[in-house]
């Protein structure tokens, strides 16, 4: 069968039965995986097998029985080959998140925000904390935490709640799609083999611009809609108990050392010798899984010290229910992306793209805004576009370097929020807005923040190809 129709079979089954059928998106993307993996006709197999012995890949003897494996056998492999790679880096990050909320390090930063750029610079506080917070912690969850200071501050000034309300969502949700450890890029940047480094400080970089145009929405929109401020009770009621916060300087800790370590990995491993001590640690230290490992740790001394060794305990057990979920999710989309390449689609959109590498990345764009409007979640459309962008790279046609394609499979991901997007309940939720205010503000204020991106991201690669 030809391997366009059988990437058209796999994601219609994909989208499918998230859409219509209303099955989970692990399940979904292993049924679609299982259904190319057994129409890939034993033909394609082998050329892929040999194609990869050449390489050095596997052994020759491996590439003459890799034809013969059952379609089953395949699809675990590729399963478990996501997993190994980004299984320790998502139970990492969701530690890490979860040990913050608990420990009060992330309502630390927010305050502390607040608190320097004054009421009347509120968006600014709300938008630069989100934008921070969410690189180690899931939007819906930082939103949880900001949402109640949102209101009370909107109560005190009596103005711009809209603003503060966009701001936040407008800094939180670009750093969600573009900058690991959050599973969607995180997986994107395994998938195209784009260093942890480059990706962290590529999506930060085009990130703060797209978000700063979805500010620049958000102002224009608050002058022309005034949104009331909900009358419930606060979420912290006056008399509630203060809790003692980290200092700034300790809540920031488990954000910035992770980034730092990968960070100087990347930037001094090329000029550094290969031998010596420096080199060893900055080596040893400054590998994703290592960095985030030491990231996770210090959100948990600062939560033992808050409170004691039980919360701590409690949790990493809690991260570690929702991080199952994530993984299992992404070792499905491996594996769909796996069972793909092994049908010859790298091959067959060399052929067809050849000369047109320049829409590689509208292209992919493209792919990952369609999945993520019909399906509704973000992480599970760049799941789905990774493989094509990497068949897309493996077919020799595109000049374009991986990191560019990640950042425009991250911005695709942007329109169009609506109602079968979870993110889209709880920001309509939590803030108060109706469904309709948020189809006319946040909803397009994403929109425009990802395509904002793409452009962005055309850009520099052609200033920056960085080939």
């Amino acid at each position: 069968m030809n391997s366009l129709l059988l990437l058209c079979c796999g994601m219609t089954i994909v989208v499918g039965s998230i859409l219509w059928m209303r099955l989970h998106a692990f399940l979904a993307l292993v049924l679609g995986a299982y259904c190319v993996a057994l129409l890939t006709p034993a033909d394609a197999l082998r050329c892929y097998a040999e194609a990869r012995a050449a390489k050095g890949e596997i052994t020759l003897k491996t590439a003459a029985k890799f034809s013969e494996k059952p379609a089953s056998t395949r699809v675990a492999e590729e399963f478990g080959k996501t997993c190994a790679n980004l299984g320790i880096l998502i139970a990492m990050a969701a530690i890490l998140g979860e040990a913050m909320l608990l420990s009060g390090a992330a309502e630390s930063i927010a305050a502390k925000m607040l608190q320097t750029m004054g009421a009347a610079r509120a968006h600014w506080a709300f938008f630069t904390t989100s934008f921070l917070l969410c690189i180690p912690v899931f939007f819906d969850t930082v939103f949880y935490l900001l949402a109640p200071l949102l209101k009370a501050v909107a109560r005190s000034t009596r103005r711009d709640y809209l603003l503060l309300v966009m701001c936040t969502v407008a800094g939180g949700t670009i750093t969600h799609s573009l900058v690991p450890p959050t599973p969607g890029p995180l997986f994107v940047a395994g998938e195209l083999g784009v260093p942890m480094g480059l990706m962290i400080g590529m999506g930060c970089l085009i990130g703060i611009g797209a978000a700063l145009v979805g500010v620049a929405f958000a102002t224009f929109s608050n002058r022309k809609i005034t949104l009331a401020i909900p009358d419930e009770e606060p979420a912290f009621p006056e008399d509630a108990p203060q809790r003692s916060l980290p200092s700034l300087s300790i809540a920031l800790i488990p954000v910035v050392l992770p980034v730092v370590l990968i960070g100087l990995e990347a930037a001094l491993t090329p000029i550094l010798p290969a031998t010596g001590r420096l080199a060893w640690a900055i080596k040893t230290f400054g590998e994703k899984d290592m960095a985030l490992t030491l990231g996770a740790l210090a959100a948990l001394m600062t939560l033992a010290s808050q409170r004691d060794g039980a919360a701590a305990s409690k949790a990493v057990g809690t991260a570690l229910m929702g991080g199952a979920t994530i993984l299992l999710i992404i070792g499905a989309g491996g594996a769909f992306g796996g069972v793909l390449r092994q049908t010859g689609i790298s091959e067959t959109l060399g052929s067809m793209l050849a000369g047109l590498h320049m829409l590689a990345l509208p292209a992919v764009f493209l792919i990952t805004m369609l999945v993520r409007t019909g399906q509704g979640s973000a992480t599970v459309a760049m799941i789905t576009a990774a493989p094509i962008a990497k068949a897309f790279i493996e077919s020799g046609q595109s000049h374009v370097h991986p990191v560019y394609l990640a950042i425009a499979i991250g911005c695709g991901s942007k329109p169009f929020s609506w109602m079968n997007d979870a993110g889209f309940w709880i920001i309509t939720r939590l803030s108060g807005l109706r469904e309709a205010q948020t189809l006319r503000t946040v909803s397009p204020m994403m929109a425009i923040q990802g395509f904002a991106g793409l452009f962005l991201t055309m850009i520099m690669a052609w200033i920056f190809p960085l080939r």
